[in-house]
């Protein structure tokens, strides 16, 4: 599929998608059909490592999915377009990091809320507008209180303000702040920490964790016990690390 609405690539075990229609970067349709091409890619690839989640510009990540997409012709096609996104992001079993250098509003804050790890600018503003001009967000109802809080949620939705980089570190909604003058190479130090890690367990990690969504304590136990006894310690780098760790030497990855 050629590319006309993001950048895709990959290099070094990381695939980047990155939404090129600065400064705004607003989503379309379209658009979220290359997404979706290139999660589906991402998906069958048996060496990335990482996804990570980026923009052109430094306005915006996004500042959501356009309102022209929103009008009863459309409506129906974007919201079953952008749902199968979340769907294709949530089967990927490798770490996905969102990366927000400017604001990120509506569909935008939605889709860096889904990443495992965002990664934020000081200057960067996240929040879900769409009560302002009448709708929900639908992915951002399903989801927030999931990660911020049943509470925060109801404030972020029902008042539609946004908020700063730091406050949504303190909320759970980012991951890490960093200054806007350094922001791309303190990016790289922190993805450098999960890229120096074995690929297998970090699938296996993110699998156990991802079991854990929406059950209870006692079966996301369970769950994440099958998959530690019969997926984790089944994989050469899990014996390799603990190998090393009982020699008292630096693992040597087979799947780095």
């Amino acid at each position: 599929m050629a590319y006309q609405l993001i950048n895709y690539e990959k290099k070094e075990k990381v695939a980047r998608i990155t939404l090129n229609v600065p400064p705004l970067n607003w989503i379309t349709i379209p658009m979220l059909k290359e997404i979706n091409d290139a999660l589906v890619d991402v998906g069958k690839d048996q060496t990335a490592k990482l996804l990570i989640f980026d923009h052109a510009g430094e306005k915006a990540f996004s500042s959501g999915v356009d309102v022209a997409d929103h009008t009863d012709d459309k409506v129906e096609e974007m919201i079953k377009t952008f749902h199968h996104t979340f769907r294709l992001m949530y089967e990927i079993d490798i770490p996905i990091v969102g990366l927000v250098n400017g604001v990120s509003l509506g569909g935008g804050c939605e889709l860096t809320s889904f990443c495992d790890i965002v990664l934020a600018s000081d200057r960067s503003r996240l929040g879900q507008p769409e009560i302002a001009v009448g709708v929900f967000p639908p992915v951002a109802a399903a989801w927030f209180s999931k990660i911020v809080g049943l509470k925060k949620t109801y404030e972020l939705l029902f008042t539609g303000k946004m908020i700063g980089a730091q406050e949504a570190k303190e909320i759970g909604l980012v991951n890490a702040v960093f200054p806007v003058a350094s922001f791309r190479e303190d990016v790289d130090k922190f993805v450098a920490e999960i890229l120096n890690k074995s690929r297998p367990i970090l699938i296996w990690t993110k699998r156990a964790i991802r079991a854990s969504l929406g059950v209870n304590f006692p079966d996301s136990l369970r769950s994440a016990e099958v998959l530690y006894l019969d997926g984790c310690m089944k994989a050469e780098d899990a014996k390799e690390g603990i190998a090393a760790f009982m020699g008292k030497r630096k693992a040597v990855w087979k799947d780095k």
